[in-house]
């Protein structure tokens, strides 16, 4: 079999898998639109925690502020993100239990969309991040976290990469929190100026 027969096959397979009517989520930001699905099929405590700050408006204000690459990431095995969160200096509600991507099916692949943390169970909707590339260091048994849990994937981007990976070369020159990011704060924070579901 050629292997663009065999690509499409597994293409179409692949696209087969994925259930109809799963929420999309528009991401307007400054730098341009970015539309998500989300899975809470395969990951529903994240994605309907995720959807909980998009249908209150906690990200309309919202901004992308951290970017991780090879020029500034401290950890091993390198990984290749944007980070974004709701408003600042709005509450960020509890946070949800710790879905792996053993438990869910998902996988950290290009444009996926997962919750930030630090131990298992302390992420929530109002932080996530969005992979520039396939990123298997993040799935469960993934050697980025000591406690190879990996993070909790929830969705896709299914448009607007070029954004995403336009917001990951800015300059990342701003000011840190701590130690860990220098490097990694962006300069000038890309703004989101509306998140809503559509469709």
């Amino acid at each position: 079999m050629p292997d663009i027969t065999r690509r499409a096959m597994f293409g179409a397979a692949a696209a087969a898998a994925v259930p109809a009517g799963l929420p999309l989520v528009r991401l307007v930001t400054s730098l341009g639109v970015v539309v998500v699905r989300l899975r809470p099929d395969a990951a529903p405590l994240s994605a309907r925690d995720f959807l909980k700050y998009v249908d209150n408006g906690a990200y309309d204000g919202g901004r992308f502020f951290r970017v991780v690459r090879a020029d500034n990431d401290r950890g091993h095995p390198r990984i290749d993100v944007v980070q974004g969160g709701i408003r600042p200096g709005l509450k960020q509600g509890p946070p949800v239990a710790h879905e792996t991507t053993q438990r869910s099916g998902l996988r950290h692949l290009d444009g996926t969309i997962s919750l930030t943390r630090d131990a298992p169970g302390t992420g929530s909707g109002a932080e996530f991040f969005i992979c520039v590339g396939p990123q298997p260091a993040l799935d469960f048994g993934g050697t980025r976290n000591r406690d190879l849990q990996g993070f909790a994937a929830f969705g896709r981007v299914m448009s607007g990469m070029d954004v995403i990976r336009n917001v990951w070369q800015q300059d990342a020159g701003g000011v840190s929190p701590d130690q860990y990011t220098i490097g990694q704060i962006l300069t000038k924070p890309v703004l989101i100026t509306k998140a809503l579901r559509i469709g």
